[in-house]
Order: structure tokens, then C-alpha cells, then sequence
């Protein structure tokens, strides 16, 4: 495992206190809570940019060539 980075956050006092709560609750200390949270948060970010990625390559294989179909140009070429 490697070092890990020390990093420091001024919480306000109800932030503080439910996230004292959720440790306990849980059983984990404040340091394995927040990376936690952080890492679910973090996988559900990026879970939406696959999908927004998706839904922009959507329709993109519809065989269009700008507004002919490949049909379109082999019907009009020349042979």
C-alpha cells in the first residue's frame, strides 16, 4: 500500500457531527468514512460521464455520410 497524502478539512459543526455519526454507526473510523464516501461519489461521476459519452455516440452508426446514405452514393457514383 502506498503512503498516503495528508490532507486537511474544516467541516461545519452538523457536517462534523453526521459524519461522526455515519463512522459510528458503520464502525469505521472518520479517515475510512470520507474515503469512502468520496470513492461512491467519485464512481457515480463516473458512471455519468460514460453514459453522457454513450448517449452522444448514439445514432452515430446510422451509415450516414453527411446527409446520404451509403445506398445514396453508390446509387449515384459512377461505374
Amino acid at each position: 500500500m502506498s503512503a498516503g497524502v495528508r490532507k486537511n478539512f474544516i467541516f461545519d459543526p452538523i457536517v462534523a457531527q453526521h459524519l461522526e455519526a455515519l463512522a459510528a454507526s458503520q464502525g469505521k473510523s472518520l479517515n475510512k468514512t470520507v474515503q469512502e464516501l468520496i470513492e461512491e461519489r467519485y464512481k457515480e461521476i463516473e458512471k455519468q460521464e460514460k453514459l453522457k459519452i454513450l448517449h452522444e455516440l448514439a445514432g452515430s452508426a446510422t451509415g450516414l455520410f453527411g446527409n446520404l446514405t451509403i445506398q445514396e452514393i453508390k446509387a449515384n457514383r459512377d461505374v
